[in-house]
């Protein structure tokens, strides 16, 4: 039941968040879009914690912050080393083990790592993911598990170090 309210709750913020209009007509309709796909995903099985994540809400507001500043900083660093040419730039395919993590978990690390700039996660496969990253240091923080620490910890285990 607390999956069906949370689902509700978040269409319902999220509508509001994207519409901007708040005439009576189209809060009924907003309202109407948003029962049909409670209906729909409740007649498909998806209302369970996988989908509806809520356990994550206490942490998420942290994540994002700290996510946000990662995109900044490292679409900074792309830019630099792209004003100063090709021999700032030095490609790397590297594997990280994606095991710690439910399957949430590893989508919300494959697509963080693709979020911030000059690297992307090019596979997700048998626990382990395949990210290219445009520098050297790039792989390398990769590596070092400071992202996957973060989610780890935004999934709820605290005994993953994150820095």
């Amino acid at each position: 039941m607390r999956y069906l309210l949370g689902l509700v709750a978040g269409l319902v913020a999220l509508w509001l968040l994207l519409s901007g209009h708040y005439a009576p007509l189209t809060l009924a309709l907003g309202a109407l879009s948003c029962a049909f796909t409670v209906a729909l995903c409740r007649r498909l099985g998806l209302i369970n914690a996988e989908a509806v994540p809520i356990e994550l809400l206490p942490r998420l507001p942290g994540y994002v912050v700290w996510l946000g500043i990662q995109i900044v900083r490292s679409g900074l660093d792309v830019a630099l080393r792209l004003l100063r040419g090709r021999a700032a730039i030095s490609p790397r395919t590297v594997k990280i083990d994606t095991r710690i993590h439910d399957p949430l978990g590893q989508a919300i690390l494959a697509n963080s790592i693709t979020l911030t700039s000059g690297t992307v996660t090019i596979g997700l496969e048998n626990d382990e993911a395949i990210v290219h990253a445009l520098t050297e240091g790039g792989a390398a923080d990769i590596q070092a598990g400071i992202m996957a620490a973060r989610v780890a910890r935004l999934e709820g285990r605290p005994e993953d170090k994150a820095d």
